[in-house]
């Protein structure tokens, strides 16, 4: 599972602009690096080859654009996604991050969720460019997304609906990690469906009927999770 762990760089001389993010992205399941300026930035970029990058541009020893084309010349960087976080309005800085390859601009104080969508954007556009394989398996339970069926030791292949399917491969792919029931319906049946918290409670009791007690554990007054050893 190591390969699907999202790795972000966070970059900001603001320490309570880091923590702000570092904690929230932390609790979205990314690994997350931290640099306080430009030419650190460019440093941990080198050594961790993130995912993604939010940079801010005002920075001191370097600033956010001139770190951001030093790390695009990084060959295993040209494709990273780079967003610049500014509190800067002008025209010109804007243009001159575009310029060294950014990927987005936003100016501050900074909205959380609406910088978190901008990310998820570019993973579902990158999984849509390099399909991964749709079967996993996790110590003995093969989840299979062509056919939305489970099995154990590939054996009685069992059909799944496709939001118990979406459910359990949901926390498959993030394993021995709490979601609350909130961020399950959130994740699964977006905003746009009206249901409500008990809805998950069902489809864990349906779909633990179908594979054992062994995966999904309920963590009293949190949530689920999928538990591997």
């Amino acid at each position: 599972m190591a390969d699907d762990i999202r790795k972000i760089l966070l970059v900001d001389d603001e320490e309570d602009i880091l923590i702000f993010l570092k904690y929230n992205f932390e609790q979205e399941g990314f690994k997350v690096f931290t640099a306080s300026n430009g030419l650190e930035a460019v440093k941990k970029a080198r050594l961790y080859l993130p995912d993604a990058i939010v940079m801010d541009v005002m920075m001191p020893i370097m600033d956010g654009i001139e770190a951001g084309r030093e790390i695009r010349l990084i060959p295993e960087m040209k494709e990273t996604f780079l967003i610049y976080l500014s509190a800067r309005t002008e025209e010109f800085t804007e243009i001159a991050a575009f310029n060294i390859g950014a990927s987005d601009y936003i100016n501050k104080p900074i909205k959380f969720r609406s910088l978190l969508s901008r990310i998820e954007l570019f993973y579902r556009k990158r999984e849509e460019k390099n399909p991964k394989s749709a079967i996993m398996n996790i110590e003995g339970l093969v989840i299979n997304g062509d056919n939305f069926t489970v099995s154990i030791d590939n054996l009685n292949h069992i059909p799944l609906p496709r939001k118990e399917f979406k459910l359990l491969q949901f926390l498959a792919q993030k394993p021995n990690r709490v979601f609350s029931r909130d961020e399950l319906l959130q994740k699964i049946w977006g905003t746009n469906e009206i249901v409500i918290d008990r809805t998950i409670d069902v489809h864990i009791r349906k779909v633990r009927e179908k594979i054992g007690e062994k995966y999904i554990k309920t963590i009293k007054g949190v949530g689920y999770m999928f538990a591997t050893e």
